[in-house]
C-alpha cells in the first residue's frame, strides 16, 4: 500500500495488484482480464504498475455481484457504460429468469416428490407421475439448450413476450407457421427471386417478428440458432419440426437474400 496527495492536504491510499486482490478476495488474473474488459480500470504509475482505491473496490463488489447472478462480463460493462436505469432494468429481467429458473425447479422437486411415493414399497408407479418427470426434463433441457444462443436478457425479454400472447394468438401463430411451411415446400423449386418466393419470405419475416418483436437481442438469437441447426440435439430437432427442415430454411434464406439485391 502507498499513499498518494490529492490536491493540497488530502491523503489517500493505493494498492499495488497484489495488494488489492488479496484486499478483494480475488485473483490478480482476475484483475487484469477485467481490466482488459474495461470493467475495472485503474491508474498507473509512471513505470506502468496498476494502483487501485478504495473507490475500486466498491465497484469491483458491484461486478462480482453481477457475475454471481450470471450476467455475462461484457452485458456488465454495457450496464456501466450506460448508466444507472440500464443497470436496474437488466437487474429486472434477470431477476425474472432466476425466477423462471426457480420456477421449473419446484415443478421438477414437486415431480421427484411424488415419484418418490410412487416408488415406495407396496406401491404401483402412476404414468401420470412419471409422464409428468419427462416433461419437467424436457423443459430444464430446452432452457438449458436455449443458453447457447440467447443472453440472460434476451431469455428475460422471451418470458415477457410470452405472457402477451393468449391461447388464442399461440394458435392461431402455430397454424400460420404450419400453413407457411406447407406453402413454401410446395415451392421449393421456384426463383429465390420471384414474385412468390418473396411473397412467402415476407410472410416469414412477418411471423418470426410476431416472436421477437423486433428485438435486436432476439433476432440475433434465433439466427444463431438456426444456423447450429446441424448440432441440435436429436430431442430438440424433435420438437421443432418442422423448423428444421433444411430445404425449407435454404429457400427462405435464399429468397432472404434475393430480395436484398432487388430490392
Amino acid at each position: 500500500m502507498i499513499l498518494l496527495l490529492d490536491g493540497a492536504s488530502i491523503v489517500t491510499k493505493a494498492f499495488h495488484v497484489q495488494e488489492f486482490a488479496k484486499l478483494a478476495g480475488v485473483t490478480v488474473r482476475a484483475l487484469h482480464h477485467y481490466d482488459r474488459l474495461g470493467l475495472l480500470k485503474p491508474n498507473r504509475t509512471e513505470a506502468g504498475y496498476r494502483l487501485y482505491h478504495l473507490r475500486d473496490l466498491e465497484r469491483l463488489e458491484q461486478i462480482v455481484a453481477l457475475k454471481f447472478l450470471g450476467i455475462p462480463l461484457k452485458q456488465i460493462r454495457r450496464m456501466f457504460q450506460r448508466g444507472t436505469s440500464a443497470m436496474s432494468d437488466s437487474l429486472q429481467m434477470q431477476r425474472r429468469v432466476l425466477e423462471e429458473k426457480r420456477r421449473l425447479l419446484d415443478s421438477a422437486i414437486r415431480a421427484i416428490v411424488e415419484a418418490e411415493r410412487a416408488a415406495a414399497p407396496g406401491n404401483r408407479p402412476d404414468s401420470t407421475i412419471l409422464k409428468k418427470i419427462i416433461e419437467v426434463i424436457e423443459m430444464q433441457d430446452n432452457m438449458d439448450w436455449s443458453k447457447k444462443y440467447y443472453s440472460a436478457e434476451a431469455q428475460a425479454k422471451i418470458e415477457e413476450r410470452k405472457k402477451l400472447w393468449s391461447p388464442e394468438n399461440q394458435e392461431r401463430w402455430s397454424k400460420e407457421w404450419s400453413d407457411l411451411f406447407r406453402d413454401v415446400e410446395a415451392a421449393l423449386g421456384a426463383d429465390p427471386a420471384g414474385a412468390k418466393a418473396q411473397v412467402l419470405a415476407a410472410r416469414w419475416k412477418k411471423l418470426v417478428e410476431g416472436f421477437t418483436g423486433g428485438d435486436a437481442q432476439i433476432t440475433a438469437g434465433l439466427a444463431k440458432m438456426y444456423q447450429d441447426r446441424p448440432n441440435w440435439p436429436a430431442s430438440i430437432e424433435q420438437r421443432m419440426q418442422p423448423f428444421s427442415n433444411k430445404k425449407v430454411w435454404e429457400f427462405i434464406q435464399k429468397a432472404f437474400a434475393a430480395g436484398k439485391t432487388t430490392n
